[in-house]
């Protein structure tokens, strides 16, 4: 069973995001790591690039899969994770903690409420894997 922390936010491409301090930490759920296997690189945008609600923001590439990281919040990025650039599988074993992908200063945080909840996401998740 995977790891669904409560007072996230989460998307139903698998993304989770975490709003603190007027920033928004972005990463890949438990769920989808656990999915994807051991992750051998991650793509990160530049920091200062801007997107768009939905957009690709970068991928993570495990062994067999590549997978598009979808940015759950319209923002800059102010910040990528150099840990997890310099060691990938830092996404599965720390999802939540030390292997978040990017920072971003969101232009709309009311965009964060069209987003799952953590229990919204177990039934998604539960409904998902059948």
């Amino acid at each position: 069973m995977s790891k669904i922390p409560d007072g996230l936010y989460y998307s139903s491409s698998h993304e989770w995001a975490e709003s603190k301090d007027g920033k928004v930490t972005i990463g890949i759920s438990d769920h989808k790591q656990a999915e994807m296997g051991d992750m051998v690189y991650v793509n990160f945008p530049r920091v200062g690039a801007s997107f768009n609600l939905g957009e690709s923001l970068g991928y993570v590439e495990a062994v067999k899969v590549v997978s598009e990281i979808y940015i759950p919040v319209t923002g800059e990025v102010i910040e990528i994770n150099s840990l997890v650039d310099d060691d990938p599988e830092l996404v599965n074993s720390d999802p939540y903690g030390d292997g978040w992908i990017v920072r971003v200063k969101p232009s709309n945080l009311k965009e964060l409420d069209d987003l799952m909840s953590a229990d919204d996401y177990r039934k998604f998740v539960a409904e998902e894997d059948g």
